[in-house]
C-alpha cells in the first residue's frame, strides 16, 4: 500500500480510495492514523496523508470523496471548519471525537454531519457506520473485481464467474489487499505487515507462500500459470 504525504505537522489527512469510493479521514492522532491506515487498507482503501484543516480543504479541491471522517481537534483550524467545507460540496461527514459533550455533538449535527463516533471506538463499528452512511447517501461501491473474480466487501464474499468461493478470513483479507492495489507491486514485507496489523494473526514468510498458493488454487483457471495473482520474482506480488 502506497502512502503519500502532503504537508507537515502532527495532524494527518488520509484519503482512502477504491476504484469507485473515496473516504477522506482527517485525524490528528498518529496512533489512530497508523491503526486505521492498516485496518481500512485491509478493507479495500488506499491512503494519502496531509495535515490540518488547510490540507483537508486542499484535498477537497483536488478530489471528491464519497465521505469524510473528521476529528474535531486538528493541528490547524478545526473539524467544524472541515465540515463546513464538505457541506459546500454536499459531501457527508462522520465526526470522530474524544469530546462527547452534548454541545459538541449537537453543534456537529447542526453543521450537517451525518453521524458521530466517540473515541475510543472499535474499528468494526466505524466500518459499519461508514457503510451505513454510504448506503444512505448513495456513495461508494462495495464490489472490487479483477477478471472473473469479485470481492463484495459489504457481504464479505468472494465469487468467480458468479459462483461463491469458500475462503478463510485470512485468505479474504489477503485477496482484498491484493485486489485493492491492482496494478501495483506489493512486496512480501508490505503484505505481511498489513495482514499482521489488520487481522491480528501471526503470519510469517512461509505461511504467506502457502496462502498465496491456496488462493491461486481457488481463483486461477491454471494455478501453475497464474493470470490474476502474479509473482514479481524476488520482490512480491501484483494483480493486473
Amino acid at each position: 500500500m502506497a502512502v503519500h504525504a502532503a504537508g507537515t505537522g502532527e495532524a494527518a489527512v488520509l484519503l482512502y480510495t477504491t476504484e469507485m469510493t473515496k473516504l477522506l479521514l482527517v485525524e490528528d492522532d498518529p496512533d489512530i492514523v497508523k491503526s486505521l491506515s492498516a485496518y481500512l487498507t485491509a478493507e479495500g482503501y488506499e491512503v494519502m496523508t496531509a495535515a490540518g484543516e488547510r490540507a483537508a480543504r486542499e484535498a477537497l479541491r483536488r478530489s471528491t470523496p464519497a465521505l469524510l471522517l473528521v476529528d474535531l481537534a486538528l493541528a490547524d483550524g478545526s473539524g467544524f471548519g472541515v465540515c463546513r467545507a464538505a457541506n459546500e460540496r454536499k459531501l457527508p461527514v462522520i465526526f470522530l471525537t474524544a469530546n462527547d459533550t452534548e454541545m459538541s455533538v449537537v453543534r456537529g449535527l447542526d453543521l450537517g454531519a451525518e453521524d458521530y463516533i466517540t473515541k475510543p471506538f472499535r474499528p468494526r463499528e466505524l466500518l459499519s457506520r461508514i457503510r451505513t452512511v454510504l448506503r444512505r447517501t448513495g456513495g461508494g461501491s462495495p464490489v472490487i473485481a479483477a477478471g472473473p473474480v469479485a470481492i463484495d466487501t459489504e457481504s464479505g464474499t468472494v465469487t468467480k464467474d458468479g459462483e461463491e468461493l469458500a475462503v478463510s478470513a485470512l485468505e479474504y483479507r489477503l485477496l482484498l489487499q491484493l485486489f485493492s492495489n491492482r496494478g501495483r507491486l506489493l512486496t512480501r514485507e508490505q503484505i505481511l505487515q498489513d495482514i499482521w496489523d489488520a487481522a491480528g494473526d501471526y503470519v510469517n514468510d512461509n505461511t504467506l507462500t502457502v496462502y498465496i498458493k491456496r488462493l491461486r488454487e481457488k481463483i486461477e483457471d491454471d494455478p501453475a500459470r497464474p493470470q490474476i495473482i502474479k509473482t514479481v520474482r524476488g520482490m512480491g506480488y501484483r494483480v493486473d
